[in-house]
């Protein structure tokens, strides 16, 4: 009677099976062969396949199977290789030799992919990112390291096309180092409401315009990330127009030892405050930025996830901002924040009940003391950095270990002239 019944139907009674029983389902018959291959897309399986004309025939099998999610590798460029219509996942990542034709025919031959990587291709040009408009399902974009990326094009690709909006939540360009403000500015609008994540991370030719541009047009995105892009600066931040070059920078913006007036303007214009959705944000060695603006733009009361390692100008004034406008953070990093001391920690630590993973290595004026607040206070921390600290030694971080005996790691490389690491 079994055989009888549709393939579909047949299927979904194997995928309750444990995986050792579909196996034994498979040697009945051939029909059960086709089903129980079938049940295995339940187990969400991501098949690496060198592809060439001699594994043709297997990918064609993926195919049939009703395969979602495939990594392709050393791509030939041949049109059979993309016709699996049925593939919502796929991985080109370091197929340096793909040519614009190959990512044609992705875009006529495998329509309803969903995510697809493209990182580290070395010959992109405008007609393989303009390919990419076939992809009208596509939720999540992997651009990074590629040799050439064109804003007009892709923006042509991504945005609306016919009427349709994108559906685009992600998108990583991440160390596309030539990648230039102007394509940038001619991307972003037309990426619309549906980013969520956004991913720029090294792009170091990048400047405040884009980050303005960011604040104007992809006000709900929930992750920014931004790290090394050091052309940023406290202008960009705050929304405010930058200075012309050669002209004095406006005294609100100097660090005054004395008065009443405040150094720093309110935000204006497109700030990195419009971003209300940010729950991680990454603008680590970002090195231009200082507590001017971190103090009147950090206020993001949902934020998860937040790095500023690497900002040589951050000091305890910062902390005390970010721990009062961002009392959600489970995970922040401040390695090498090299200003930031016990005074700030010992004011700061009790506004991070929720802190689960917290770096501070290279935080050279740290002591026991911070290790102290911190202990007292974050008592969900499982998670520590503070791998040279020269002022944090191996007896406090054993009294912090017996403190908050969940704590699963403890880096502590070349504290108290040790090289160790703790982990329990």
């Amino acid at each position: 009677m079994a055989e009888s019944l549709p393939l579909e139907m047949l299927t979904y009674i194997l995928s309750f099976l444990p995986l050792s029983d579909q196996k034994e389902a498979s040697l009945v018959s051939w029909a059960w062969y086709r089903a129980a291959q079938n049940a295995l897309r339940e187990t969400d399986v991501r098949y690496n396949i060198p592809v060439s004309s001699a594994s043709l025939s297997a990918i064609k099998s993926l195919g049939l199977r009703g395969i979602c999610c495939i990594s392709l590798t050393n791509v030939d460029g041949s049109p059979a290789s993309y016709q699996q219509p049925g593939l919502t996942s796929l991985d080109l990542s370091g197929c340096s030799e793909l040519t614009d034709g190959a990512l044609l025919a992705v875009s006529r031959g495998l329509r309803h992919l969903r995510r697809l990587s493209l990182g580290k291709l070395q010959r992109l040009t405008d007609a393989g990112c303009t390919a990419l408009g076939g992809l009208r399902e596509l939720q999540s974009l992997n651009m990074a390291e590629c040799c050439l990326v064109r804003g007009r094009e892709l923006a042509q690709a991504l945005g609306s096309v016919h009427g349709a909006p994108s559906q685009l939540a992600c998108l990583s360009l991440a160390h596309c180092s030539s990648l230039k403000d102007a394509s940038v500015l001619s991307m972003i609008p037309a990426l619309g409401l549906s980013l969520r994540v956004l991913d720029l991370s090294s792009c170091v030719a990048l400047t405040n315009r884009t980050l303005q541009a960011i604040c104007t047009y992809l006000t709900h995105l929930s992750v920014l990330r931004l790290a090394w892009c050091r052309e940023l600066c406290d202008w960009g931040l705050l929304g405010l127009e930058e200075p012309l070059q050669g002209t004095q920078p406006r005294p609100e913006l100097e660090h005054q030892a004395s008065g009443t007036k405040d150094p720093c303007p309110e935000p204006q214009g497109p700030s990195l405050l419009m971003l209300r959705a940010l729950q991680e944000l990454d603008l680590t060695a970002c090195s231009k930025l200082t507590d001017a603006s971190l103090a009147k733009v950090l206020q993001f009361p949902q934020l998860r996830q937040l790095s500023l390692s690497l900002l040589p100008e951050l000091t305890d004034k910062g902390l005390l901002a970010v721990a009062g406008g961002c009392p959600s953070l489970e995970h922040l990093a401040l390695s090498h924040c090299t200003r930031v001391s016990d005074k700030g920690w010992a004011q700061a630590a009790s506004s991070w009940p929720r802190l689960q993973h917290l770096n501070l290595s290279s935080c050279s004026q740290l002591t026991e003391q911070t290790l102290d607040a911190i202990g007292q206070a974050c008592r969900q921390l499982r998670v520590l950095d503070v791998a040279m600290c020269p002022g944090i030694n191996m007896a406090a971080i054993r009294r912090f270990q017996a403190q908050l005996p969940q704590v699963s790691c403890v880096q502590s490389r070349f504290v108290g002239g040790a090289d160790l690491t703790l982990t329990l």
